[in-house]
């Protein structure tokens, strides 16, 4: 399964990829998010890898996430021309999946970010799951787009809200 999600921020493409880049704002705009720990490396640096718990409903799904791109690694000064790029790979039971990350100027306040997320199954029940619940996993990515972009410009926070 495959598919790309996408949204423009009113902010500096810097600022956004700053946000991003910083492990404390997880909690603010990641819906769901139990834990996030360093397993290995820093967080958000190439090779990084992460342990990741979220919570769908009664379910707790656990997972690994390895950085396998940060593109530039330095995020401040960045090139006009230049697309910023993170990439993660993240393996849990049963899945795999590929979430590739790109933040363009859209113009210098304005920021597109495009989401493109890959899924693989393994094993009848997953693969079945992936199947019949393909649209939901497209609509939880826009919602994490969108809880970010509120957290963002507005500094809104998940765990405030009533959901």
């Amino acid at each position: 399964m495959k598919y790309t999600n996408s949204i423009e921020i009113a902010l500096p493409r810097e600022r956004v990829a700053q946000l991003l880049a910083d492990p404390a704002h997880l909690p603010k705009w990641l819906r769901g998010l139990v834990l996030h720990e360093p397993v290995h490396g820093s967080y958000g640096q190439l090779g990084a890898k992460s342990r990741v718990v979220m919570r769908s409903g009664q379910r707790k799904i656990e997972c690994i996430e390895t950085i396998t791109r940060r593109d530039p690694a330095d995020l401040h000064g960045i090139p006009q021309e230049s697309v910023v790029h993170f990439y993660r790979e993240i393996v849990g039971a049963g899945m795999w999946s590929l979430v590739r990350d790109r933040l363009i100027e859209a113009d210098p306040e304005t920021t597109l970010w495009e989401s493109e997320s890959e899924y693989r199954f393994s094993g009848l029940l997953m693969r079945l799951v992936g199947l019949l619940m393909s649209g939901s996993f497209r609509k939880q990515s826009q919602q994490h787009l969108q809880d970010f972009k509120a957290f963002a410009e507005q500094g809104k926070d998940v765990r405030e809200r009533s959901n």
